[in-house]
């Protein structure tokens, strides 16, 4: 009951490897007596022989890696190399920080909450890097009582 052989001119008629022939189990008998191309050719014609569909890798895992990344998951400090500077420069934490103070400062003038000097004012302070964040330069602004008690930290300026 040995079909290497058989096997083996599949695999070269299919033009793929030995693993991905395929045999039905119960034409056997008929499988052992094909010695020649011609008989292999014949069974591969009638389906008793087939060429299986190749294997790739599964993407399922990479992907829900990915999903979770992008919800912020995985991002512990064993998962990361390089500096901090490396992973977000200091330049683009600059960045951030000064388009939201300024965006809010605009809100702030637009609105009529400030106006112009003061404007100017905070403007080159936020330049010059006296504030940490967005929360910190309006925290100076109702101590110097230039806006209201009333207005609410987390209400959104322009960013």
């Amino acid at each position: 009951m040995d079909i290497k052989y058989q096997k083996r001119l599949a695999a070269e008629i299919l033009d793929c490897g030995k693993e991905r022939v395929w045999v039905d189990d119960t034409m056997l008998d008929e499988v052992i007596e094909a010695i020649t191309r011609e008989e292999v050719r014949d069974l591969i014609n009638r389906d008793i022989i087939k060429k299986l569909p190749k294997e790739g890798n599964s993407r399922g895992r990479i992907n829900y890696k990915k999903k979770q990344k992008s919800k912020g998951r995985r991002k512990g400090y064993g998962k990361r190399k390089g500096t901090k500077g490396a992973r977000e420069s200091s330049k683009d934490r600059w960045k951030k920080r000064i388009r939201s103070i300024r965006s809010e400062l605009k809100y702030l003038r637009d609105e009529g909450y400030i106006d112009s000097s003061t404007y100017r004012e905070f403007y080159n302070k936020s330049k010059g890097g006296t504030f940490e964040d967005r929360a910190d330069m309006l925290l100076h602004l109702k101590m110097e009582g230039y806006i209201d008690e009333d207005y609410d930290l987390e209400q959104k300026g322009g960013d």
